[in-house]
């Protein structure tokens, strides 16, 4: 895992909840590949004729990429998508509007839009879907949020509302200029509107309709997506995702289906091409990349960075936005990420530089573990205490940050413990990183949903999340010859 700066507003998103972060575009996402090994996907349209647009796109765009895990290399992937996109343009009559579509590596549900056309799908989101008109209905949403020149005033909003930068300072003092969870928390802040998405929602499904796709995919995918949201619903770091700000309510389905059969009939018009986008995703990762590392039990490997550390036995791990975060019940949480800091500055120098508000001084000490460098701090707010601790390893730092309610020798303790348990990784260590992956499968004449999902028992909840990633129900027949999503461990 390449972990992110932290967010100032962790101790805020404490008080609300422990772990919840926020996120982009929450609807009908978008999507768009952008390259491969460093060449680019086909021009799809001609360059816009907006300059200060495409300005503020492409500066963004870096941001937006760093944050979400880079760019997902997937030829076929985005083959299929690129040629989506170009139906979509010449049903929207968008000529002179260029788009730049990109995959996120990262296993968020979420799609979003930029000024100057800059697109944005997950992986995450590509695994959830089953069919191409699902796809273009998302990036039908996105396309239209550009064309509606949404995107725009909606980044507007985040450079001038400086009530916006004070929500995202919180209690941790980063450079919102180059802190990427800020830069994220600022872009949700500054989501579209209801009223926006609605009109978002209803130009998508136009557009898709009118380029031959399936007009009623729409609120299929709607409803999928609120059925991964539930899912997810346990998870902490799961709010970041598009239904987080705009929930897909039953009344926002029903007008997906009302402009669908206003305009295009009842279902079972257009085309949905389930075939070809199972093709197209075959293969593509599914989870946390095993870039970012891997839980396993209270234990975390980056296998990259080849190093690993334990929490305490009543903390429970996740990978989330970009860091590792814990929660040790209601009222005490843990986040590791990085940050960049000069090599000529010592780790003392470094707590105390700033970017802890409530920061202690005369606590800040330097210490060592396993042969690495380290220094811990002390801070204190109204509302909480916090352990600080970061450490150095192969010229980059790296930050603990534990946060209760009250603290306490226990408090001290756990985090002490975690920090010198950091270390570098065995081959031991780095068995435990497993891939998984898309697969897809034919349904065989006597294969019903509960005996694929059967197939997928091995993973947690792998039965459950079987039925939400091919939309079914257990009991659920299936059709003979068509294909089928499952993960796999490789």
């Amino acid at each position: 895992m390449s972990t992110k700066p932290m967010s100032k507003a962790f101790g805020k998103t404490l008080g609300a909840g422990l772990l919840v972060l926020l996120a982009g575009c929450t609807s009908l996402p978008g999507v768009t590949p952008s390259r491969t090994g460093g060449q680019n996907v086909p021009p799809i349209t001609a360059p816009s004729d907006d300059p200060e647009e495409d300005a503020i796109g492409a500066r963004e765009h870096p941001r937006i990429v760093a944050s979400y895990g880079g760019i997902y290399s997937d030829r076929q992937a985005e083959i299929m998508i690129a040629r989506i996109v170009g139906r979509l343009l010449a049903a929207a009559d968008q000529p002179n509007q260029k788009f730049t579509v990109t995959i996120l590596d990262t296993a968020e549900v979420n799609a979003f839009a930029l000024p100057g056309g800059y697109v944005y799908v997950t992986r995450g989101i590509l695994a959830l879907a089953s069919d191409t008109s699902e796809i273009a209905a998302v990036l039908a949403h996105e396309i239209a949020h550009v064309t509606l020149k949404h995107a725009r005033a909606r980044t507007n909003r985040a450079r001038t509302n400086e009530i916006v930068d004070k929500v995202v300072s919180g209690v941790f003092g980063a450079d919102t200029a180059t802190d990427q969870a800020s830069n994220r928390s600022k872009m949700s802040l500054a989501a579209f509107s209801q009223q926006q998405e609605l009109a978002a929602d209803k130009e998508g499904i136009l557009t898709a309709g009118q380029a031959g796709f399936d007009p009623h995919a729409a609120a299929r995918f709607l409803g999928a997506m609120g059925r991964f949201a539930h899912f997810s619903a346990g998870d902490a770091g799961q709010d970041d995702d598009f239904l987080s700000s705009h929930p897909s309510t039953p009344d926002r389905i029903q007008k997906a289906v009302e402009t669908a059969r206003a305009f295009f009939g009842a279902p079972g018009l257009g085309e949905t091409d389930r075939a070809g986008y199972m093709a197209g995703i075959e293969g593509l990762s599914f989870g946390d990349s095993p870039a970012q590392g891997a839980i396993s039990g209270r234990r975390y490997v980056n296998p990259a960075l080849k190093f690993t550390f334990e929490v305490p036995s009543n903390y429970t791990l996740q990978i989330s936005k970009g860091a590792v975060v814990g929660v040790a019940g209601e009222g005490e949480a843990v986040r590791f990420d990085s940050a960049e800091v000069p090599a000529s500055m010592g780790l003392e120098a470094y707590l105390k530089s700033g970017w802890i508000a409530g920061l202690q001084p005369q606590t800040v000490k330097r210490e060592s573990a396993n042969g690495y460098e380290m220094a811990t701090g002390v801070a204190m707010t109204q509302d909480w205490s916090f352990r600080v601790a970061v450490v150095r390893h192969e010229g980059r730092v790296y930050r603990f940050i534990f946060a209760a309610k009250f603290d306490s020798a226990a408090f001290a303790k756990a985090a002490d413990a975690t920090l010198k348990s950091f270390r570098a990784a065995t081959a031991k260590d780095l068995g435990l990183v497993k891939k998984l992956v898309v697969r897809t499968v034919t349904a065989g004449s006597v294969d019903t949903a509960d005996s694929l999902a059967r197939r997928m028992s091995g993973l947690s909840r792998g039965t459950d999340l079987f039925y939400i990633l091919n939309n079914l129900y257990p009991g659920d027949t299936l059709v003979a010859g068509e294909r089928y999503k499952i993960v796999t461990v490789e």
